[in-house]
């Protein structure tokens, strides 16, 4: 059972004063019993001598006092036996207790008294008793909001730490998780807060580093790939020459994409927004990119967005279509949202799972052949566009997670504003 610590941190203390109540309970109990009996003994061993002075006197018995009583416990009148005046405390069923006070006599007989708890120390003790109960069950009660008190507040804290940690994770690296959590009362959270805190800084230096290396060794090689195109394009005609302008064409196009990737990462892409009719848009595109594919258009609007972005998301899907899936692939426009659908094996559990990622192609299924850019550079340009791209596999309605796909999905979510979930600021037209 998932519980949040404000709880468990109330049963802890709740849990912990209920022990220390019933503890201090049975000992304030028994200390008050022992006590009024060690009273009642000494009062009825008083009275047994008065009683012995006064029977060796002649004079007349008083207050329970017996001679030669047969129910005498057998303890106690083994101690008068041997000629010691004792006193010996008894039980009776219903637990009050009886006192019996003794004493030998010079003839040879024994002087018992028998007493039993006064209605007076019974009274005290049940008080006693009532007032145990309510003061425990009082410190059980306190001690649970004390702890809901507490647990609030430090889970009031960590929750806000995790939610300033998940916008870390969500790429916005201006917030603080420190900042977030608030408060004067400096913890363990603070210590928890300054770590995370550090760490996202330190991955953010080294991501940016990363991304800066990697635009460099781009930049650098654009100018001898494109020599070497240019060269491939002197070459006499041939098979040789052929595969020689292909692999440098191949490797030019993934110089333009890593350089690419590297823009949108450094979040400094902005976007230059048109007004278009979304269908007649995709439509046009699609059938200048490959006239096989089939467009519907379910609903037609009016969108703003940069059309120049929005094209290269809807190629790369295509082509990663194309590349990865199976014919035939379907592209519909509803609204602002287009779907491109491929009748493939689907999308790997990765990929759905965590995303795009650059160099990474996915399943040995669906891999062919590829960097793993084409995806990445479709969600960075949706991203500066403030659209959502997501993935899924289609499957028979009640098909298990196991059975293979019979197709991917990809949607793109235009929104019905600026963008406004990249950090960027839309460039309007002159």
């Amino acid at each position: 059972m998932r519980t949040g610590i404000r709880w468990k941190l109330s049963a802890a203390i709740a849990m912990v004063g209920a022990l220390v109540a019933v503890a201090l309970s049975l000992v304030v109990h028994n200390a008050a019993r022992v006590s009024m009996l060690d009273n009642s003994r000494d009062l009825a061993d008083e009275r047994i001598q008065v009683a012995q002075r006064m029977y060796e006197s002649g004079r007349t018995q008083s207050f329970g006092v017996k001679v030669d009583d047969p129910t005498i416990p057998g303890d106690l009148l083994a101690k008068v036996k041997e000629g010691r005046r004792a006193t010996y405390v008894t039980d009776r069923p219903n637990g009050v207790p009886d006192i019996w006070a003794a004493v030998p006599l010079k003839d040879g007989r024994v002087l018992s008294l028998h007493t039993g708890f006064t209605d007076r120390n019974t009274d005290v003790m049940k008080d006693l008793d009532q007032a145990l109960i309510i003061g425990s069950i009082a410190v059980v009660f306190g001690g649970s909001a004390l702890g809901v008190l507490i647990g609030g507040q430090l889970s009031r804290r960590l929750r806000k730490a995790a939610a300033a940690a998940n916008q870390v994770a969500k790429g916005e690296t201006d917030v603080r998780v420190r900042e977030a959590i608030g408060g004067v009362v400096r913890d363990e959270t603070d210590d928890l807060a300054r770590a995370v805190d550090a760490m996202a800084d330190a991955l953010q230096q080294r991501i940016e580093a990363e991304r800066r290396v990697t635009a460099d060794i781009a930049h650098e090689l654009r100018t001898p790939v494109t020599g070497l195109l240019t060269a491939a394009e002197l070459l006499p005609p041939g098979r040789p020459t052929e595969l020689v302008r292909d692999r440098a064409q191949a490797m030019r196009t993934l110089v333009e994409d890593v350089l690419e990737v590297a823009r949108l990462d450094g979040a400094s892409e902005r976007a230059e927004l048109q007004d278009i009719m979304l269908g007649e848009f995709v439509a046009r595109r699609v059938a200048a990119k490959d006239a096989d594919i089939v467009v519907r258009v379910i609903h037609e609007s009016e969108v703003t967005t940069d059309p120049r972005r929005l094209e290269r998301v809807l190629f790369n899907l295509l082509a990663n279509a194309a590349r990865h899936g199976k014919p035939p692939i379907e592209v519909s426009v509803e609204g602002r949202v287009i779907r491109v659908r491929d009748h493939g094996p689907g999308f790997p559990e990765e990929l759905l799972a965590d995303g795009p990622s650059r160099f990474r192609t996915g399943s040995s299924d669906r891999s062919g052949h590829g960097h793993g850019l084409g995806l990445t550079i479709a969600a960075g340009q949706a991203r500066v566009l403030g659209a959502r791209l997501t993935f899924r596999n289609i499957r028979p309605a009640g098909a298990p997670e196991n059975m293979p796909a019979e197709g991917a999905v990809a949607v793109l979510w235009l929104p019905e504003h600026a963008p406004t979930n990249t950090g960027s600021f839309p460039l309007l037209p002159a």
